[in-house]
């Protein structure tokens, strides 16, 4: 199968706009903070100059007192007159940072594609490690991503340890998609062949397109996600299970895949150092990643 791209034109415009510094600031943004009637000091800078200083940190790779004179420079170049957090702000705020993960949405019922992937913290590169050994600690993160089918956007993600699985966070990723969303399919893999996983997708009233493990065999019907799963199990034992993937449409769960590895360009590792704010890196990731499918993203059709 071939493919050809039938919107060069905007695709290039849009990957030229990737690399302009004013896609991240607006004018009209809440830069100060808005005094929040507590008693005690009041936060000089809003969530929304704090997320800017560590997008432009996450974004360009910078340590973080590199980053805010980078951004004490656009600011003084583009006459805003803003003033620019010290490091040391914006990484204590950025422990309970409550990033803001912007998208546009689908025109119709969402298609959820779920899967995950791990993200190193410590410990050397592939090379050191192949040609030294490296030393024993390594330490992972894994990052649980919901994109949109549709769109490409991330709409829902979750960072855990790497001892914790896949199929436990499903529940937690559909858990972000507001209630008032309609949700048409949610598509995984066998990893989310579970009963809870069965259960949430259920209680949401979605079609689950979860292939069934090798070994599988049917479950007691107790619940309307045991139901669904094993009329999966008799339909792909019925069609086979490469014929079940085609007509269920589980290939797109490669566009979720793809994905990962867009998380990954923005770098192979974490730069920070403890868990809480891992989370608000991954999450920065995930905004910079919806910026940029905003922008445009290429539309490809099959020729046969």
């Amino acid at each position: 199968m071939t493919y050809k791209t039938t919107n060069w034109k905007s695709y290039n415009q849009a990957l030229r706009q990737r690399g302009a510094l004013t896609v991240w600031f607006d004018h009209s943004m809440q830069w100060e903070a808005i005094p929040s009637g507590r008693r005690g000091r009041q936060q000089a800078y809003s969530d929304a100059a704090i997320q800017a200083c560590l997008t432009l940190k996450t974004l360009l790779g910078l340590p973080l007192r590199q980053a805010t004179g980078f951004v004490a420079s656009l600011l003084e170049l583009s006459g805003l007159g803003w003033f620019v957090p010290d490091f040391s702000t914006v990484s204590r705020r950025q422990k309970t940072l409550n990033v803001t993960i912007p998208y546009r949405g689908s025109k119709g019922p969402l298609h959820l594609l779920i899967d995950s992937t791990g993200i190193k913290v410590e410990g050397e590169g592939e090379w050191h490690t192949r040609k030294h050994g490296g030393p024993k600690r390594r330490v992972w993160r894994k990052i649980h991503l919901g994109i949109d089918e549709e769109t490409l956007e991330i709409r829902a993600v979750e960072v855990t340890s790497s001892n914790v699985g896949d199929a436990p966070m499903l529940p937690d990723l559909l858990a972000q998609i507001p209630l008032d969303q309609e949700i048409a399919t949610i598509t995984a893999d066998g990893a989310y062949d579970t009963r809870a996983c069965n259960d949430a997708i259920a209680g949401r009233g979605v079609a689950a397109i979860i292939p069934p493990r090798r070994n599988a065999r049917p479950w007691k019907p107790e619940s309307a996600g045991a139901r669904a799963r094993n009329e999966i199990l008799r339909t792909s034992k019925h069609l086979g299970r490469a014929l079940w993937r085609n007509w269920s449409g589980y290939h797109r769960r490669s566009r979720v895949e793809t994905k990962m590895n867009f998380v990954k360009l923005l770098g192979q590792r974490l730069m920070s150092r403890d868990f809480d704010r891992q989370v608000a890196e991954v999450q920065i990731r995930a905004a910079v990643m919806n910026r940029f499918t905003a922008l445009g993203i290429p539309v490809t059709v099959a020729l046969g």
